[in-house]
């Protein structure tokens, strides 16, 4: 059994690491939102996106497994420039303003434990993971990303420390919970877009192709692949979506029970964020400093882990429509355009940071951005995955293809409703 368990841990990688870089600190701080805003309001969504999350992954997997490729190369090698510069620039612009968000919530939450200056925080961790991604190998780096996984455990313990309303949460988790207004269409939609996020996308196929390079399975860039293999991928991406939507249903609940069911329906800054923790600790001394400090640890590991997979997932979609050398296995001296794409990402969404935005705020809006940039990309992500020229036996089958394409509608149509309910109630 335990021989199973560490053969199954070794070969788990890009699904994995996708559904814990799913809950970054975006996706904590629009759940954090979502639950003190709305209650147990919009808990349902975790387990009703669960399939068309797992659908999506697994065929942007699927692609690069299959072809050796990512997304971008893919769609410039079979369909017009028109989709590819449109897949491109909804990804770069997308995740800069992510990674952006994400560097000033890691500098906030740090403050509420270090007294050190924000710029400064932020300094240092954009150095931080600018050196860890350009320097450290690709094996290397990859099992420091599956450890970083870990800091996501805060949550689901705190959930069982406070009492709960058990069946209330039963029954707002199997039964859809809809208000036509645009405070709960925009929130949903961030929900959406931090959950389903085009950065994570790419950076699965890419990654996908990275293992097989690692594995020696490339032949003149041709992929040797098994139905063991696919298996493998598929119970990969399953466990990571599963881990990353049960993660999101404990920091929804524990959220609603500790903020919401306290009065605490606005979350402006870390240390409101901060505050769902506090009944982990709540036995102990200075408790509240406590769960800032978890809280603080678990911004910061899942940014490090986060950030780096936003700006490579750029400069993969931006080096293979430019022909560049690109991969997190390549040195910096053969690969000088994709490193440099990642540094430049990360520096511009820095510098978001000193134009006066709210980081925590940025998180939500970044969210919100992503489930609008995501409509295009799943419509060319459905297209390649049911072309039979490009996957071969490995296209995708009916239930799979029906799940991504219901993805696209679903997401589409909750962002022509944000839209339509501005200024309403």
């Amino acid at each position: 059994m335990f021989k199973g368990a560490r053969k199954f841990f070794k070969t788990t990688g890009p699904g994995l690491i996708t559904g814990a870089a799913d809950d970054d600190p975006s996706g904590i701080a629009t759940y954090t939102q979502t639950g003190a805003q709305f209650g147990y309001g919009q808990l349902w969504t975790a387990l009703f996106l669960l399939p068309f999350i797992v659908a999506i992954q697994e065929a942007c997997a699927r692609i690069g497994a299959v072809t050796g490729k990512g997304i971008a190369a893919v769609v410039k090698e079979h369909y017009s420039k028109k989709a590819l510069y449109t897949a491109l620039l909804f990804v770069i612009v997308a995740n800069t303003i992510n990674i952006g968000a994400d560097l000033g919530a890691m500098g906030a939450a740090a403050q509420l434990i270090i007294p050190i200056d924000f710029t400064i925080l932020t300094l240092f961790f954009t150095v931080l993971i600018l050196l860890l991604e350009i320097f450290v190998s690709y094996r290397l780096y990859s099992k420091i990303l599956k450890w970083l996984t870990l800091a996501l455990i805060a949550y689901p313990i705190t959930l069982f420390l406070v009492e709960q309303p058990w069946g209330t949460l039963l029954r707002a988790t199997l039964i859809p919970h809809v208000e036509f207004s645009f405070a709960f269409l925009f929130i949903i939609t961030g929900v959406l877009g931090t959950t389903i996020s085009p950065y994570m996308f790419f950076w699965q196929a890419s990654e996908e192709v990275e293992e097989e390079k690692e594995r020696h399975m490339l032949r003149h860039g041709i992929p040797r692949i098994t139905k063991k293999f696919i298996r493998f991928l598929r119970l990969d991406t399953f466990v990571g979506m599963l881990s990353s939507e049960l993660a999101t249903w404990c920091i929804i609940a524990v959220s609603a029970t500790v903020l919401h069911g306290n009065g605490v329906t606005d979350v402006g800054t870390a240390a409101d964020a901060a505050k769902a923790l506090e009944p982990l600790v709540h036995t102990f001394p200075n408790a509240g400093l406590i769960a800032k400090a978890i809280f603080a640890i678990g911004v910061v590991g899942l940014g490090l882990l986060a950030v780096p997979i936003l700006s490579a997932s750029a400069s993969y979609a931006l080096s293979e429509t430019l022909n560049w050398k690109e991969g997190l296995n390549l040195k910096l001296k053969k690969a000088h355009g994709f490193y440099g794409v990642i540094t430049i990402a990360t520096l511009i969404g820095l510098s978001i940071n000193f134009i006066g935005i709210n980081p925590i705020k940025a998180l939500i809006f970044a969210a919100v951005l992503n489930g609008v940039a995501a409509v295009p990309l799943l419509f060319i992500i459905a297209r390649v995955a049911q072309n039979g020229k490009i996957m071969g036996a490995y296209r995708s089958g009916t239930l799979s293809i029906t799940f991504v394409w219901a993805t696209f509608i679903l997401m589409g149509v909750s962002a022509i409703a944000m839209f339509l309910t501005i200024g309403g109630s």
